[in-house]
């Protein structure tokens, strides 16, 4: 098996989702992503800092503000735990909170949400609806790669997508109601 590096992983994407209607799904599972862009985010968050680092965030969301002007669809489902690591409520912070004006998320939260049985437990991709990327972490949550799935198991991966997505709530309506997680902005 090849996997796909970030860059790669970045590349087969870009290729593949670019022109008006592609569209594009993640499903994100993990407490924690212990990734090098995402890792100086929790430290800030961590000390206390109420916004994140403009410097990295702002190039970000221009892409993404520019993908959803040229038409693109983002769409992402988001599985929490019972409870929330700071890793995940930093990402509704400083994550979703801003990406949700670009992207259509979804919340699935144990013990809040019915989740349905059998989902796939694995983060993925799915880009425009034809192409699998099963994505790999060890156990601190640091990227080991993307694989590319067969053909074969194109359908078993739709399934997962169309049930979490039926299944989870819209990010802002959930994220609305759950102002015990929220800090205060900045001043």
């Amino acid at each position: 098996m090849t996997l796909l590096d970030e860059t790669q992983l970045g590349e087969f994407i870009d290729a593949r989702f670019a022109e008006p209607g592609d569209q594009l799904f993640r499903m994100e599972r993990l407490p924690l992503y212990a990734v090098p862009h995402q890792s100086s985010d929790l430290e800030r968050w961590l000390a206390g800092e109420t916004e994140p680092n403009w410097t990295t965030k702002q190039p970000w969301l221009d892409r993404l503000a520019d993908e959803h002007r040229r038409g693109l669809q983002s769409r992402r489902v988001r599985r929490f735990g019972a409870t929330l690591t700071d890793d995940e409520i930093c990402a509704c912070h400083w994550g979703y909170a801003y990406t949700g004006k670009f992207e259509d998320i979804r919340v699935l939260h144990e013990g809040e949400h019915e989740f349905p049985g059998g989902l796939i437990e694995q983060d993925y991709w799915l880009v425009d609806d034809q192409h699998v990327l099963p994505m790999i972490y060890d156990e601190e949550g640091r990227f080991v790669g993307a694989e590319i799935a067969p053909p074969e198991r194109l359908d078993e991966f739709r399934r997962d997508r169309d049930r979490a997505w039926a299944a989870a709530e819209p990010f802002f309506d959930w994220w609305g109601r759950h102002t015990e997680l929220h800090r205060p902005a900045a001043t």
